[in-house]
């Protein structure tokens, strides 16, 4: 009897809170446990995370399952350097005994192929969201107080809902230079890069980070006159290890990018058939114009931390980032943030690393805090480059005695027979313990690579423990190997 009156009051309720919200009344929905504001990999995968540790939990997102990363950014991207490498590979088809006559690229049909992919994932989350039980909210969500969240559906209906936790996981956007002003039409950002209407014959690329690097690739690889601008000396890839940054510039100036280091963008003429941009060269002061179809601002990322109601509950603020600590909790508690908005590398691994420890510590777990010395970064460009820890300069500037080891991808089996021998594996070792500092590679497959050395300095393996460990022949990670036995006067295969 209590359990069919049960039963009947369940139904009844339902059926008031489903007339109210026809009716448009400001009502206080369900109480959750966890509110993730925003569903990229960082909001998802702690969503998901916190299902399977038996939180009852919504997600709120105002445009597609999967944030910037599925949607527009890490998976759309890759299909597009594929369509490329692939195109490549036709152009040297005969190198490989293969005869191929009047290949073309069809930028139509690589632009629909990287949004079907995109596409396709973003589905995958909403199944991964439906199989955890974890309520999708469509609509822009904001801070109302420590405990509730405002959904605002694109009617402008708002409904507040209450939970226990919030994690705000909005993300980024592209940044805007204030003398470089994005028009979505010939000065664009990297959403409108994947969906242009058809391919530019001119483009300047504003970057020369992980991003204009990438795009840099896709563009020139299928005919377009490509060149980059890069304010810092070493032009391409400035951050990375100077060794890897200088490796990378010869290549592509070599193929036919043309890469200017050390230089500014003044100023940016959009008003007539062409693109006019205005550069400086930093060193001589010298300036010259570049005329083009399209210009790619490709400049860095920007937080989305503004109309989320931050001011609004008092949440924490400094130089734009929201202030968490080693668990993401904000100085309001209940209020978590994780991703792009917190300080540290906005990138799609330490978001979904962030969100898992952000919820096992809010569950009660005892998680260890991330190691932001030991994360891996990836350039997806043909050569790839990979890297983690200390560049040689970071490591002598930090007072480190060193053994370095290099090993070229010209010694390496796996790579004449794969028919790309550029690049290399270099190791930068602590001479008194052997602790493996940092590691920076370039060459086919190395963001492949690039685990096995966060692995071995998360377990604190030294440089014999990595020449002594056997790696299969052949293949590309046997450079690890031998960069180690360099490193420490034992290479066989130089």
């Amino acid at each position: 009897m209590w359990r069919k009156e049960t039963k009947i009051f369940k139904i009844e309720y339902l059926y008031l809170r489903y007339y109210l919200k026809k009716k448009h009344f400001k009502i206080r929905i369900m109480k959750y446990d966890l509110i993730v504001i925003g569903t990229g990999p960082g909001g998802y995968v702690a969503a998901i995370r916190a299902a399977q540790l038996g939180m009852n939990v919504a997600v709120v997102e105002r445009e597609n399952l999967g944030g910037i990363c599925l949607n527009w950014g890490c998976i759309p991207t890759k299909a597009l350097l594929k369509s490329a490498q692939v195109f490549e590979y036709m152009q040297h088809a005969e190198e490989y005994g293969i005869q191929i006559s009047n290949a073309k690229a069809d930028f139509p049909g690589m632009i629909k192929r990287s949004r079907g992919v995109a596409d396709g994932m973003s589905k995958g989350i909403q199944f991964l969201l439906k199989k955890n039980k974890i309520t999708v909210l469509n609509g822009d969500g904001s801070l109302a107080s420590h405990n509730t969240v405002n959904v605002t559906e694109k009617d402008g209906k708002i409904t507040p809902y209450e939970t226990k936790n919030i994690i705000l996981a909005t993300g980024g956007r592209a940044k805007e230079l204030p003398n470089v002003p994005i028009d979505g039409e010939k000065v664009i950002e990297y959403r409108k890069a994947m969906t242009l209407p058809k391919q530019p014959k001119k483009m300047v690329v504003i970057g020369g980070g992980a991003i204009g690097v990438e795009f840099a690739y896709f563009y020139h690889t299928i005919g377009t006159e490509v060149t980059l601008v890069e304010f810092l000396e070493q032009g391409m890839l400035p951050r990375e290890d100077a060794e890897v940054s200088k490796e990378i510039t010869k290549i592509y100036t070599k193929k036919g990018i043309k890469v200017l280091g050390n230089t500014s963008v003044e100023s940016v003429d959009s008003k007539g058939k062409e693109v006019l941009v205005k550069v400086k060269d930093r060193k001589t002061g010298n300036i010259s114009e570049i005329a083009c179809d399209i210009v790619l601002s490709a400049a860095g990322v920007t937080p989305n931390t503004e109309n989320i109601g931050l001011e609004k509950v008092g949440v924490a603020v400094e130089r734009g980032l929201i202030k968490v600590d080693e668990y993401y909790r904000t100085n309001i508690p209940g209020i978590y943030a994780i991703g792009d908005i917190i300080e540290g590398p906005a990138l799609a691994h330490v978001a979904s690393a962030e969100g898992i420890i952000c919820v096992e510590k809010m569950a009660g777990h005892h998680p260890e805090a991330i190691d932001y010395k030991n994360i891996p970064s990836c350039t997806y460009c043909i050569p790839e480059v990979a890297s983690v820890g200390l560049t040689e300069e970071a490591a002598k500037q930090a007072g480190y005695n060193l053994k370095i080891g290099k090993f070229p991808f010209s010694a390496s089996g796996k790579a004449s027979a794969a028919g790309d021998k550029s690049g290399f594996v270099k190791l930068i070792f602590d001479d008194k313990y052997g602790e493996l500092l940092g590691a920076h590679l370039i060459g086919q497959n190395v963001t492949e690579m690039i685990a096995e050395i966060v692995s071995i300095r998360k377990l604190e393996t030294t440089g014999h423990e990595i020449i002594k460990t056997i790696h299969p022949h052949p293949t590309m990670s046997e450079a690890i190997m031998e960069a180690a036995a360099a490193a420490y006067g034992e290479v066989i295969h130089l």
